[in-house]
């Protein structure tokens, strides 16, 4: 055993357990949270034999500071076949504690559980969240199941839109953190699908705006025709015009809603698989070290398989990462779809900037009314200007989440 090992391994009378950021360990369990394998660094940091921990509870090593709604949210997610990922901490058999970043995967009839020392600015945020949650637990009775729903308020609060989005967010921080305390290079992969992210947002809120000034400019082509009307006969050009202006905008609008809002559209497409393809790359990442974890150790893990492990490993990573991969494939079609969308939609609105151009010259001969319809068809030509804009700006960052892709 070398110097650095014995350090390790030797341990405080009180305060945190020994786990070093460079370590990364692994449990497996049945479908129950009963412990059939785990590597040498989870017996070691818990502290306890192979006999006490194959067969136990997983929740032998469950920290009383713990909520329990974090494990509801966490039951409630992997019992569904999804991953998930959390802050926990965990309590040795001798009474130290330790806090890990834990990613769960379903594997097999059960679930595989990597974790990492956490360390970056998020964990901080987290241990205040999960002390406010646990005193709201005690003071204010909760069960499990409405402690689950204040945590995922508390997310929100802290600006997620549910917790599925921070724990990716939380899980990336982690890494980049990891590298910087390991002096490793940046990860790539991981800057380039937390840009790709980033811009999904960015589209959400780019298209939400496009839906508001398309219903603001609604109202225009009414008031053009409510003028024309107290003006007639003369008025009647501008009356066919505003009509024809309005069913055309309310058409454009009515179909980007259709087909590029709501849960099932373009935009809510492409932010999800992003969202997952990061949390499965950086899930993926852990496997792999957890794999290189068991090739360093080569020491006694009971009667588990060591090679058995790391094909267990292998066969996850390849799995998360197909599925990734899938979500990938579909937000390079979707965004080749908003793509498409966008130049349809900008060749609409040369038809509408025409029949703009005619009220222009309608108003210019009616002197009666003409200032009041000029100025209407102004506002129509800054709606117009503003929409062109938004439509430029969503047709570039489709074409730059289409680039980080690949």
């Amino acid at each position: 055993m070398s110097f650095v090992d014995r350090r390790i391994e030797s341990r405080p009378s009180r305060g945190e357990a020994p786990f070093a950021l460079n370590e990364v360990f692994f449990s497996r369990t049945d479908s129950r949270g009963v412990i059939v394998t785990g590597n040498y660094v989870f017996r070691r940091v818990a502290h306890y034999e192979w006999d006490e921990l194959l067969g136990a509870p997983h929740k032998i090593i469950r920290h009383q500071d713990m909520p329990k709604g974090v494990f509801q949210v966490f039951w409630d997610t992997i019992k569904s076949g999804k991953t998930i990922g959390a802050y926990v901490k965990n309590k040795s058999k001798d009474g130290l504690y330790y806090w890990v970043y834990a990613v769960v995967v379903p594997c097999g009839d059960g679930y595989l559980s990597a974790r990492i020392k956490p360390t970056s600015a998020v964990f901080d945020t987290v241990r205040k969240v999960y002390a406010d949650l646990l005193s709201a637990e005690q003071n204010e009775d909760l069960s499990p199941e409405e402690s689950a729903e204040r945590l995922t308020q508390m997310i929100q609060d802290l600006g997620f839109d549910d917790y599925t989005q921070f724990s990716t967010h939380a899980l990336s921080e982690e890494l980049l953190s990891r590298d910087i305390g390991l002096k490793n290079e940046p990860d790539r992969k991981i800057a380039g699908l937390r840009k790709m992210q980033e811009n999904a947002k960015t589209l959400v809120k780019e298209t939400e705006g496009l839906i508001r000034d398309f219903d603001a400019m609604h109202t225009i082509p009414h008031n053009l025709r409510v003028i024309a009307s107290r003006i007639e006969p003369a008025g009647g050009p501008v009356t066919v015009l505003s009509q024809n202006y309005g069913s055309m905008s309310r058409a454009m609008s009515d179909w980007f809603e259709a087909h590029v809002m709501g849960k099932d559209s373009n935009f809510a497409v492409i932010e999800a698989a992003v969202n997952n393809s990061l949390f499965v790359d950086c899930m993926a990442r852990i496997l792999k070290e957890c794999d290189i974890q068991l090739q360093k150790e080569r020491r006694g893990l009971g009667e588990i398989d060591m090679e058995s492990e790391r094909q267990v490993l292998a066969d996850l990573v390849k799995q998360q990462l197909d599925g990734a991969r899938k979500g990938l494939d579909q937000v390079e079609r979707e965004a080749m779809r908003i793509t498409n969308a966008c130049q349809v939609m900008h060749r609409h609105f040369l038809g509408l900037s025409s029949t703009r151009v005619l009220c222009k010259i309608e108003s210019a001969r009616l002197p009666e009314s003409g200032d009041t319809l000029a100025d209407i068809i102004d506002q129509l030509g800054v709606f117009q200007e503003r929409i062109s804009h938004r439509l430029e700006k969503i047709a570039k960052l489709s074409t730059e989440i289409r680039a980080l892709e690949h």
